[in-house]
């Protein structure tokens, strides 16, 4: 089979795990600091490193990101949750169990829409659930032993788990893309999945169409959406070949290798009976008052799937240009502010310079919206001078590029002053503009005639001339309409 292909006769069936480390400033049970790139073991207090005696306290904040991320969801946040003793025996793990929620979590069930292609699709999620990372084991520069780094011990998590609704790894990928849009959005991760913020755990299977569910293996922490489409094709590859050649799947947690592309067992799938979970008797059960769920409320921002329709409603912009626009809140914001400048009139030429000029400029100097030289005010007056005609659209890339260098100051009238210092006033006038492409029309006798033998080109190189011969300041709709009624 060819990458990403699918045998007939097979359906692919994916569940995604995923862990977001929550953005507050101390741990999860204890006052510790979570910043990352710390020297080890220096954000470990008594409580990571599980002294004698000491006891959790559980951190507010990561109750209310939990709340958020339900509210956003359209889940139920429980009033009343529980915290459990996950038990398990690993070197970075000082407890020997980790403190997470199993039979009563704090966010049930909710929905979130992704995109595949052009059309949306509803993929329901199983819960949400608090709990503590654990620490971190150290396999270099250590003359072949191991070191443990318990600077994340601790850590606050959301998992968020999704029900088995995913069919391909696009969909995988797109769900995994919108999960980390929309925590962002509601300002409770950082997304970082280089740091290790945002993590996902991939649970694939494969089964006849209609038939019952396939044995499952788990992929393990995939940071990247690249090589979660990577993992979940060799897997879903390997489970169908291994089944066609009269193979039986075994329940495992795998690994995915980047550089081989493929993925390897690396333990076999524990149940949650292996981890003899029970109610955690040093923390009291959570309960969450319902007028704290409704300030909350109140504080979201717009969320991505209102402020979508929004913008088809009020800018009058494509499904596809909204979905764009709302990848993320800073571009969202972003666009809206260019357009509050610009005018009403120009949301789709400033929807276009933000999808293309802008996003281009980002990524090739690999900065984010925010930190970009030409703010959203600018780039709206800019804009707002092609639409009253001041300037030509060629003549703003110009202008834009003269500011995202840091000229004209870094006041909204930035394009203003640029213009007038240049003299880049488009040239409407029809008397000056009709001289000089008689002027072209004398000079590109050999074009004309080629013209009027039939060869398009021809005319599109007559524009070129006469726009050369304006030093790009005509109105090139004024030259088009002018040139062909010159040339009969």
């Amino acid at each position: 089979m060819k990458h990403g292909e699918v045998s007939s006769g097979w359906e692919v069936v994916i569940g995604i795990e995923t862990h977001a480390q929550l953005a507050t400033q101390s741990k999860i049970f204890s006052g510790a600091a979570t910043a990352f790139g710390a020297a080890p073991n220096v954000q470990a207090c008594a409580v990571d490193l599980a002294l004698p005696g000491v006891l959790p306290v559980l951190n507010r904040g990561a109750v209310e990101c939990a709340i958020r991320f339900g509210l956003a969801v359209g889940a139920e946040v429980a009033e009343r949750s529980v915290f459990a003793r996950k038990n398990y025996f690993y070197p970075d793990l000082p407890k020997g169990y980790q403190i997470s929620q199993f039979e009563a979590p704090v966010v049930i069930g909710g929905q979130l829409a992704i995109q595949v292609g052009d059309s949306e699709k509803i993929i329901r999620l199983t819960r949400a659930h608090l709990e503590e990372d654990a620490g971190k084991s150290l396999h270099e520069d250590f003359q072949g032993q191991s070191g443990i780094d318990l600077n994340r011990a601790g850590t606050p998590l959301l998992e968020i788990v999704s029900e088995p609704d995913l069919r391909s790894s696009a969909e995988a990928v797109a769900y995994a893309r919108a999960l980390h849009a929309l925590v962002r959005w509601i300002g409770i991760c950082d997304g970082n999945m280089q740091e290790g913020s945002f993590r996902c755990d991939a649970n694939v299977s494969v089964r006849r169409p209609g038939g019952p569910l396939g044995t499952r293996r788990e992929i393990k922490n995939l940071n990247s959406f690249r090589f979660m489409q990577q993992a979940i094709d060799y897997e879903v590859r390997w489970q169908i070949e291994t089944l066609e050649d009269g193979g039986r799947i075994q329940q495992a947690t795998v690994l995915f290798d980047p550089d081989s592309g493929e993925t390897r067992s690396m333990r076999s799938k524990e149940d949650a009976h292996d981890y003899r979970y029970f109610p955690d008797p040093d923390l009291l059960p959570l309960v969450i008052a319902r007028d704290w769920v409704e300030r909350t409320r109140a504080q979201l921002p717009e969320l991505p799937v209102a402020k979508r329709a929004r913008f088809v409603a009020e800018f009058g912009l494509s499904d596809y240009d909204a979905t764009a626009l709302t990848a993320s809140l800073e571009i969202a914001n972003y666009y809206e502010a260019a357009v509050q400048a610009a005018g009403v009139a120009s949301a789709k030429p400033c929807a276009n310079w933000v999808m293309v000029d802008l996003a281009a400029r980002v990524n090739r100097e690999g900065i984010d919206f925010g930190d970009a030289p030409v703010s959203a005010a600018q780039l709206g007056r800019l804009l707002a001078r092609v639409a009253d005609n001041t300037i030509s659209n060629n003549i703003a890339k110009k202008i834009f590029d003269a500011i995202w260098a840091g000229e004209g100051g870094t006041g909204e009238d930035a394009a203003d002053r640029i213009i007038a210092a240049q003299g880049l006033k488009q040239i409407t006038d029809t008397g000056a503009i009709e001289a000089l492409i008689d002027e072209v029309l004398a000079n590109n006798a050999a074009m004309v005639a080629e013209f009027r033998a039939g060869k398009e080109k021809a005319f599109n190189a007559l524009v070129g001339q006469a726009m050369k011969a304006t030093k790009g300041k005509a109105n090139p709709q004024q030259v088009n309409q002018l040139l062909r009624s010159k040339l009969g």
